[in-house]
């Protein structure tokens, strides 16, 4: 039984490290921190979820000046490593 490794996602401190496909999110509860990960995974649906939790709590108007998903870190990579993309 083989181990699967998500392919999100990598932290990421600048907008030059978002490559062609891929977007950045903020994640966290308190302190945000910045992820990249595939454009694919908004045809998922539980990151849809966590994009209507992200508007419900933010509107349009994201702190970060990206779209910031209002859950914790570690909830947000148990919730992407689980797609299968």
């Amino acid at each position: 039984m083989a181990i699967r490794v998500p392919r999100i996602i990598k932290k990421s401190s600048t907008s030059l490290d978002v490559p062609k496909g891929h977007f950045a999110v903020y994640v966290g509860e308190k302190q945000k921190k910045r992820f990249v990960i595939p454009i694919s995974y908004l045809s998922q649906p539980s990151f849809q979820d966590l994009l209507s939790q992200a508007e419900e709590e933010f509107g349009f108007d994201h702190p970060m000046g990206g779209v910031t998903i209002p859950c914790s870190e570690d909830i947000f990579i148990d919730i992407t490593s689980r797609f299968k993309i």
